[in-house]
């Protein structure tokens, strides 16, 4: 995997540590790509018999699960790519978009003074949602370039086995761990602004995540596109006159 797919990973990682800790502290205890953890909620509403905390991590999963189907049918047909190439263009599209999402709930987040009612709480929880199943359903489109940025038990499990077995040696190995602390570091920093300027609370994670798409150079690949398509419509205007 190429040094600039690896930065964004971890730009990623630490966009969806700023957005599940924030669902988390700020929008009522549940999680916003995180969905074991909700599913876990889900099971101890039921236990408890509390009809009344099924809806936060209901929500979660309704928005996770719609965000995940959005980016899948905007990736559909983008080729897998091996992992040193860059990410496909609908791929970068697709994060792009989820940048778009999280500002404009960092926006609406800021414009409530960073603590809301609850009908508000739910329309971010949405958002936030969405975005994160947009984003991972984005990284299963990216293939062997891409790699989990909003689940990290199998990747700590990878390493863990790596590690004991002798197989988890060399620079891709620490790309990867470096997404745990990255992860870590995205949370921290997000309920830091939170605590200290509650309107901003929001910014963190689509910062982040802007950082990742430039990092992936959109506009670059954007111009690219448009040549290369242009190029076949002149290729075919030709053909028609001979």
């Amino acid at each position: 995997m190429n040094r600039r797919a690896q930065i964004a990973l971890l730009l990623l990682a630490g966009a969806s540590g700023a957005v599940d800790a924030l669902a988390f502290t700020v929008l009522g205890s549940v999680f916003a790509g995180v969905m074991t953890g909700n599913l876990v909620l889900l099971g101890i509403s039921a236990g408890r018999g509390d009809g009344a905390e099924v809806t936060g991590p209901l929500v979660a999963l309704g928005g996770y699960v719609v965000g995940a189907a959005c980016a899948a049918l905007a990736c559909r047909g983008s080729r897998r790519r091996a992992a040193d190439q860059p990410w496909p263009g609908a791929v970068v599209a697709c994060l792009a978009a989820q940048c778009a999402l999280l500002t404009a709930v960092a926006v609406a987040a800021g414009a409530l003074g960073g603590r809301s009612g609850e009908g508000w709480r739910v329309a971010l929880l949405v958002g936030a949602a969405v975005a994160m199943g947009g984003q991972s359903a984005a990284m299963v489109a990216a293939g062997a370039g891409g790699a989990p940025t909003t689940y990290f038990t199998g990747t700590l499990t990878t390493l863990v086995t790596g590690a004991v077995d002798g197989s988890a040696r060399g620079a891709r190995e620490l790309w990867t761990a470096a997404r745990l602390p990255a992860l870590v570091g995205g949370a921290a920093c997000a309920v830091a602004v939170d605590a200290a300027a509650p309107s901003w609370g929001f910014v963190p994670p689509a910062v982040l995540t802007a950082c990742a798409v430039a990092c992936q150079k959109p506009a670059q690949r954007v111009r690219r596109a448009v040549t290369r398509a242009s190029g076949y419509s002149l290729h075919d205007a030709r053909d028609e006159t001979h």
